[in-house]
């Protein structure tokens, strides 16, 4: 039987000072921004930030990653046009500190919202254009309709989105199981045919 203390956080840190699971969560993040457009380091300080769940200053989050110190201030300037991080100060240190959310519903709904007016607007302005372009009576009946039906399509995820985010995080999970009791229902009646 082994009688030795438990390992600490402290004890478990690798050669950045963070601790295993820290790590793999960091870089995890990291991957899966960069599958999804985000750069890979800014995905990570963003991992970092949230995961620690304290400010970091600039310096620190460069000993935390190993990565350039351009590279963190590049990416903390895009973390603070996404709203995803905020410029904090601390008592006797003049050094900027960023910190993020440490609720997941904010975040999500920070991601969401820059989201949509980065990428889902512009897009529906877009086809709005080209639906109103006296250039469109030109354009064959068959893509007339699929404009036309794209358009209706954004327009009405953009609204269910909207009305999506203004509910508080406990009816969005009631929701959510509500959809995937339906589509339970859905697939059983479907597979009993």
């Amino acid at each position: 039987m082994d009688t030795s203390p438990a390992a600490t956080p402290a004890d478990l840190a690798g050669p950045t000072g963070l601790t295993a699971v820290t790590q793999r969560f960091v870089l995890h993040w990291g991957e899966m921004g960069s599958r999804w457009g985000v750069n890979r380091t800014v995905a990570q300080i963003h991992a970092l930030l949230f995961i620690s769940g304290r400010p970091m200053h600039a310096d620190e989050i460069v000993g935390a990653l190993g990565v350039a110190r351009s590279n963190v201030s590049n990416s903390l300037r895009e973390l603070q046009n996404w709203n995803l991080v905020r410029v904090v100060h601390l008592l006797g240190d003049r050094r900027d500190h960023f910190e993020t959310s440490g609720d997941v519903w904010d975040l999500f709904r920070t991601v969401v919202s820059e989201r949509k007016a980065r990428e889902f607007e512009p897009t529906i302005g877009a086809l709005r254009d080209f639906l109103q372009s006296p250039d469109i009576a030109g354009e064959p009946a068959v893509s007339r309709q699929r404009i036309a039906e794209t358009l209706a399509l954004m327009q009405t995820l953009s609204a269910w989105g909207d009305e999506m985010l203004r509910l508080p995080p406990e009816t969005l999970v009631k929701i959510m199981k509500l959809g995937a009791r339906i589509q339970n229902l859905v697939r059983g009646g479907a597979a009993k045919r």
